[in-house]
């Protein structure tokens, strides 16, 4: 499948060019009707544009030119919705709606506010950001097709028709993994860490990015580019390791993987959350180190992610005490428009972390959204009222105190990656979870498995009872289902114990007769652990949990190198 290969990078100058020959012709035009937005539920009254073919960046200049103020706000806003069908809800998500945006459904929500996007959001096990995932969008691939393609069906009626609406998640694979069932799961990007092969990585990637354009999905909130310099249970195995230059290299892989699926790839969280320990959904973390530091230690992965062709990138909810002191990031003009797009050279889409965190809900939404966008960020993601941040936008328009060129630049930036990603038909929903799929994925997760302590290779002997920290009982039956399949004789008890833990497990989770000890997420536990025999999946994927069957089993050489440094422990008992 062809690649999308317009780089931000290389556009920038195409894009400058063409937004200013638009402001001035705006400038001309001060007096340009500005109609008021459609009633609650109902269409609104302009009609969809024509635009004709050619050049993403002039496409978008050239429909630019025929919005609205109204269609301007409503562009740069991506928010979440409750319910999992477009035109049809449940009360209590009619309810949700009603309180978010004033309609009922969805669709209503697109229609009324003239949306750029609409990301979905849903629940995981082990998932860190669940303080702002308010609802569940997501129950299986056929719901979710038929959800994103009424929504598309909605957002075709807009004047901004012309250009693909949106549809975002956060698809980033292990602990954050919004859809999970029917589709192939990679293993956590710190397993690709792990496996330290940015060609397995692009290949796995872009096997999930094709399940995503199959289901209606273009926008990834995917890869994480953050580099694990702390014990972050935040960021922890979303993260491709400690090394940032071995971390960029997956981060360009990742990228070129999901855009060669035709899904635009966000490189998050700039400037790094993996410097912090601090969890942003909930407090403000402060970043102490020198520019330099962050210069050579966080912004490595996001300038890989750049040169790959990244389409966006997520600001983040970060105090970057050496640039912009008690700023956050997201608010931060000379973080996001001064080193992002001045120093990193990013031309593409910024995208807001989501509004509805606690850092940046010390504003108002109205008044927070104007802030984002005056930073240099171009889409505002999950505002916690879509009516306040519309009218607040749409009134710092109108009155002067957010500038028109600002607003034009960022639904430029936002319509020339829709058309990027325009007339690419999406796969059948038979691609997914396809024999190939799950291979590239398998081959991803057996080249990350880790020996942390132990020989390399050999397998386990007797019969093998596969034990684990609680609640992971799906994991261990996997594990068991996969040690079986490789010939390995399982017991309920009096085997060979095989002990597992994952997220947020810790010393206490151990078990002290266990021959083995496997970390699932990130391996820092592993240097409490007694066992005679320590391995990393850092996954709980299935992919993972065959490839682990295969370590033990003695039929496959574990050839990992654990991509964050455990104290005591070597990354690999193996000869490289």
């Amino acid at each position: 499948m062809a690649r999308v290969s317009i780089s931000p990078r290389r556009a920038g100058v195409a894009l400058a060019a063409l937004t200013a020959l638009l402001l001035s012709g705006c400038a001309d035009k001060p007096d340009r009707p500005r109609p008021t937005p459609a009633a609650s539920g109902s269409a609104p009254a302009a009609t969809p544009t024509a635009v004709p073919a050619g050049d993403p960046a002039a496409r978008a200049a050239a429909l630019v030119g025929t919005l609205t103020d109204e269609d301007l706000v409503g562009q740069v806003l991506m928010p979440y919705a409750y319910g999992d069908a477009a035109t049809k809800v449940s009360p209590g998500s009619a309810a949700g709606n009603r309180a978010l945006a004033g309609v009922d459904t969805p669709a209503e929500m697109v229609a009324k506010y003239r949306l750029g996007g609409l990301i979905l959001v849903g629940f995981s096990a082990d998932d860190p950001t669940s303080g702002n995932q308010e609802t569940t969008n997501v129950d299986n691939p056929r719901q979710v097709r038929e959800l994103t393609t009424g929504l598309r069906a909605a957002a075709g009626k807009l004047p901004t028709g012309a250009a693909p609406f949106l549809i975002g998640t956060d698809q980033e694979y292990g602990v954050v993994t919004r859809i999970t069932d029917g589709v192939t799961l990679l293993p956590s990007a710190l397993a690709a860490g792990a496996a330290g092969d940015p060609a397995l990585t692009e290949a796995a990637w872009r096997a999930a990015g094709t399940e995503l354009a199959a289901m209606g999905v273009n926008l990834d909130f995917a890869p994480v580019a953050d580099v694990l310099a702390t014990r972050s249970t935040v960021i922890g195995s979303r993260s491709f390791g400690a090394d940032p230059q071995r971390a960029a290299a997956q981060v360009g892989g990742a990228v070129r993987g999901l855009q060669g699926a035709g899904v635009a790839a966000t490189v998050k969280h700039f400037p790094g959350h993996g410097h912090s320990a601090t969890d942003s959904h909930k407090d403000l973390p402060v970043l102490k180190q020198s520019r330099a530091a962050l210069a050579a230690g966080a912004w490595p992965p996001f300038t890989a992610g750049i040169d790959a062709g990244a389409m966006a990138v997520m600001s983040a909810h970060l105090d970057v005490r050496s640039v912009d002191p008690g700023t956050p990031a997201t608010f931060s003009h000379k973080l996001l428009t001064e080193v992002l797009r001045g120093q990193l050279g990013f031309q593409g889409v910024v995208i807001t972390d989501g509004m509805n965190m606690a850092p940046a809900k010390r504003w108002s939404p109205g008044e927070a959204a104007v802030r984002a966008l005056k930073a240099g960020n171009d889409l505002i993601l999950m505002p916690p009222n879509v009516g306040q941040a519309y009218d607040g936008l749409l009134a710092a328009l109108r009155d002067g105190s957010l500038p028109r060129a600002r607003l034009v630049d960022a639904v430029t930036r936002v319509l020339t990656m829709k058309f990027k990603l325009a007339d690419r038909p999406a796969p059948e929903l038979s691609t997914l979870a396809a024999p190939a799929h799950r291979e590239a994925a398998q081959r991803l997760a057996a080249a990350a498995v880790t020996v942390l302590r132990g020989t390399c290779g050999g397998g386990v002997r007797g019969p093998v009872t596969v034990t684990s920290s609680g609640g992971r009982d799906h994991t261990r039956a996997a594990l068991t289902e996969a040690l079986t399949a490789a010939g390995v004789k399982v017991v309920p008890r009096g085997g060979t114990v095989v002990h597992l833990v994952g997220y947020g497990d810790g010393a206490g989770d151990l078990r002290a007769d266990a021959a083995v000890t496997v970390a699932m997420d990130t391996p820092y536990v592993l240097g409490s652990a007694k066992s005679p025999t320590l391995l990393a999946t850092y996954s709980s994927s299935r992919a993972s949990m065959t490839a682990l069957a295969g370590v033990l089993a003695g039929k496959a050489q574990p050839s990992g190198r654990s991509p964050v440094k455990v104290p005591g422990l070597p990354a690999t008992t193996c000869a490289a």
